[in-house]
C-alpha cells in the first residue's frame, strides 16, 4: 500500500484509506505502525520499553487521529515476525532492540525500517538508524583518558565473539591506535588479559559480568566496559563497579534541548505515569526514532521508501535522544554523539564529551575507588 498527500490530506492509493501519519492536523486515514522487537526471551524487557515508548509517541506526540502501533515477538525468529507484519499490513516500520534481530529483520523486508535498536546494523537503503554505531562506543573512554593521564600507553582489548562485541572491540582499537597506543585483543571468557594500563571489554551482559568478577581490581589505571554505561548490568560486582567507564547512548539528565519533539523531562513524566519506571535508553531511541519517522512523513508527503530515506538524509535535527544528522552518501548515522560516563559514589555520571560533562573524570582507577 502507498500512501500520498492530496490537496492538504493524507490519502492511501490501496483499496482501504488509513491516516497517514504524523503530524498534519488534516489527514484522512490512520497511520499503522508496526514494531518488530524482542517481547520475550533474554531481551525481553529491552523490547518492552521500546513498546512502552512508541505508544507514548504514538498517543500523545504524533498530531491526531493518533496512530496504532501494533508488537510483534521478534524473539526467537525475527525475520518470521516482519514477515508476519507485513502480512498484517503497516506503513512505518520500527525494528527490534538487538544489534542480533535487527540486522535479521533489516535483512529479511524490502521495507524501510526504523533503527532504534541496533548499533551494529549496517548502513542500507532499507535502513535509517537513530543511534550510533556500535564501532564509536569507546571513543569517549579513550579520549577522555587519553586527555588526563598521557602515561597510558598500552591497551587490552577484551570481547567476545559476537558482531556486535566485534563491532566495538575493533572501534575501540581503531581509536586507540589512531593515538599511538600498542593495542592487544583478547577474546571472552578471559581469565586473565594482556598487561595493559588501560582495559576495554564488550560482550553479552553476562559475559561482562563474568569479565568484571575475574579481570577487577586488576593494576588498570582505567577500565571500560559497555555494560558499565547501563545501570543494572554490573551491580552485581557492588563496590568494583566504582569508577568504571561506559557508554550510554542517553542519559535524562545530560538529554539536549530539542528542537523537535518534547523536553526529556515531559517523555520522563509520561514514561513513569505508562509504567511506573524511570525509562532506560531503549526506551528514548525508540521514542526518538517515532519523532524522527513523523517528521521525515511531514516533510516528505509521501510514506514511499525512497522519498522517506531521502528526506532522512537531508534532515538535521535535535530530539531528546541527541543530534540526527546521516552521512547523505552512506546513510550513516553521524550526528549522534555517545556519551562517556564513570561510577562515581554509587551513580553514572557523565564524563564525555566536554560540552556534555557532569564531573570531571575520576582518574587513577585505584583513587576513583579509594573516594567511594
Amino acid at each position: 500500500m502507498c500512501v500520498r498527500r492530496v490537496g492538504g490530506v493524507w490519502a492511501s492509493t490501496g483499496a482501504t484509506d488509513r491516516l497517514l501519519g504524523s503530524l498534519p492536523s488534516s489527514l484522512a486515514v490512520v497511520l499503522r505502525a508496526a514494531l518488530v522487537t524482542p517481547l520475550s526471551g533474554p531481551l525481553a524487557d529491552y523490547g518492552r520499553a521500546g513498546v512502552d515508548a512508541l505508544e507514548i509517541w504514538a498517543s500523545q506526540f504524533a498530531g491526531r487521529p493518533a496512530p496504532r502501533v501494533a508488537t510483534y515477538d521478534a524473539h526467537p525468529h525475527p525475520a518470521t515476525a516482519v514477515r508476519r507484519a507485513e502480512r498484517d499490513g503497516f506503513d512505518l516500520l520500527f525494528g527490534p532492540y538487538g544489534s542480533g534481530p535487527a540486522t535479521a529483520v533489516a535483512a529479511a523486508t524490502a521495507h524501510l525500517m526504523w533503527n532504534h535498536g541496533g548499533a551494529r546494523v549496517a548502513p542500507a537503503r532499507n535502513v535509517v538508524s537513530v543511534l550510533a554505531p556500535a564501532a564509536r562506543y569507546f571513543d569517549g573512554t579513550v579520549q577522555v583518558v587519553a586527555r588526563t593521564d598521557p602515561a597510558v600507553r598500552r591497551v587490552a582489548v577484551v570481547g567476545s565473539g559476537t558482531g556486535f562485541a566485534r563491532a566495538v572491540c575493533d572501534g575501540g582499537e581503531r581509536a586507540t591506535s589512531g593515538l599511538g597506543m600498542a593495542v592487544r585483543r583478547a577474546t571472552l571468557p578471559a581469565i586473565r588479559a594482556p598487561e595493559a594500563e588501560l582495559l576495554l571489554v564488550a560482550g553479552a551482559f553476562q559475559e561482562e559480568l563474568g569479565a568484571a568478577r575475574l579481570l577487577l581490581p586488576g593494576r588498570w589505571r582505567a577500565a571500560g566496559f559497555v555494560g558499565a554505561g547501563v545501570e543494572e548490568v554490573l551491580a552485581g560486582i557492588g563496590p568494583l563497579r566504582e569508577g568504571l567507564l561506559g557508554p550510554a547512548q542517553w542519559l535524562a539528565s545530560a538529554a539536549p534541548n530539542p528542537d523537535v519533539g518534547p523536553l526529556a523531562a515531559e517523555f520522563v513524566a509520561a514514561f513513569r505515569r505508562r509504567t511506573g519506571a524511570e525509562p532506560p535508553y531503549p526506551a528514548a531511541q525508540a521514542f526518538a526514532s517515532g519523532l524522527i519517522a513523523g517528521r521525515c512523513l511531514s516533510e516528505s508527503g509521501s510514506a514511499r521508501r525512497d522519498a522517506l530515506l531521502a528526506t532522512a538524509r537531508r534532515l538535521d535535527c535535535v530530539t531528546l535522544f541527541g543530534r540526527f544528522r546521516l552521512d547523505p552518501d552512506t546513510g550513516g548515522q553521524v550526528g549522534q554523539e555517545v556519551l562517556t560516563v564513570q561510577w562515581q559514589d554509587g551513580r553514572r555520571v557523565v564524563v564525555w564529551p566536554p560540552d556534555r560533562a557532569q564531573a570531571p573524570l575520576r582518574h587513577p582507577l585505584e583513587r576513583a575507588r579509594a573516594r567511594r
